[in-house]
């Protein structure tokens, strides 16, 4: 358990036991270890050079020399502390090292082609996946995804917490809007509050109208074609294509409800999911179409229109239609 300190498990084995049993001798922990001599020996050298043994061996001029454990409470932390400040350096290092492979890639596109090309064509489902992480470890400030659908593949939550997590640890801020269906999936709503507990902030629509991703205010993907995400993506990075993916953004982020609060009921006690499945059919949407617009299963869109035909007191959607446009619903 202390490996991160510098203590391998051999060793901790023999500093716990001098612990527990002060002034033990060399020959007395080998046999409690059942470890050869050598093996005690390299181990007590380490947590000398640790400074986890006390001054050095006692008893030496009565006898075998016998060791004590200096307290956990005195040594540890400085060991804890010594580590932190490794990693720290190790972090600015990576940080550096990030800003430099940024700065060789944006030099390097710049004079392959005189600046970076407005529109980039991302074949496939795994090109578009391969783009998007190298898009999450470049991000220096921010990173806004639309995300239609419902539940997300464990695959690709597995997959995506790591990058995620990065990301937040840089300072990069994550905002996320999501359809209101993928609150009833457990798997990703446990997901998105785990980031929310990292300072990710998410929301949800009844309806989005494709998937995208917004780097830095930079760079952009949309889909190829919206109803197939699988075709594959475009990386826009034109300045007043980036303007614009980032203005619709912001314009559905003001109207999304937070996570972690129900969605609001409008004057006409209809949650914004029931106002949108209303409109859809009012556009002439069947129930199938409307539900892959929701990102709900038909199952769940033909329940609310029962629910919503019972409290109109009408008895069949011909019935239901006339009502809702009488009470201004549509």
């Amino acid at each position: 358990m202390l490996e991160v300190l510098g203590l391998d498990a051999r060793t901790e084995l023999v500093y716990r036991l001098v612990l527990e049993e002060p002034e033990l001798r060399l020959d007395e922990i080998v046999a409690r270890l059942g470890r050869s001599e050598d093996d005690v020996r390299r181990a007590l050298d380490q947590l000398a050079e640790l400074c986890l043994l006390d001054d050095g061996p006692h008893g030496a001029e009565q006898g075998p020399p016998v060791f004590r454990a200096l307290d956990p409470a005195a040594g540890l932390p400085f060991l804890l502390s010594r580590r932190e400040a490794e990693l720290a350096r190790q972090q600015r290092g990576l940080e550096v090292a990030r800003d430099a492979m940024s700065a060789l890639t944006t030099d390097r596109g710049r004079r392959a082609g005189g600046g970076f090309d407005a529109v980039k064509r991302l074949e496939g489902l795994d090109a578009v996946r391969e783009r998007l992480t190298e898009l999450a470890e470049l991000a220096r400030a921010e990173c806004l995804s639309l995300l239609p659908g419902g539940a997300q593949s464990p695959d690709t939550l597995e997959a995506s917490w790591p990058l995620d997590q990065r990301a937040l640890e840089r300072g990069v801020r994550l905002r996320s809007i999501y359809q209101d269906s993928f609150r009833n999936d457990p798997p990703t709503l446990r997901y998105v509050n785990r980031l929310g507990a990292l300072g990710a902030e998410s929301r949800t629509l009844p309806t989005l109208p494709l998937v995208m991703v917004v780097v830095d205010g930079e760079v952009a993907l949309v889909p190829l074609d919206p109803d197939d995400g699988r075709a594959g993506a475009l990386e826009l990075r034109s300045k007043g294509a980036v303007a614009v993916a980032r203005m619709l953004f912001e314009q559905l982020w003001v109207n999304a409800a937070p996570l972690g609060s129900a969605p609001a009921r409008d004057g006409n006690g209809l949650t914004p999911q029931e106002d949108e499945l209303l409109s859809l059919l009012a556009k002439g949407h069947t129930d199938a179409t409307a539900a892959r617009r929701l990102g709900v299963s038909l199952r769940t869109v033909r329940r609310m229109n029962a629910e919503l035909t019972a409290r109109m007191q009408v008895r069949s959607r011909f019935q239901a239609g006339a009502e809702a446009a009488r009470r201004g619903w549509v």
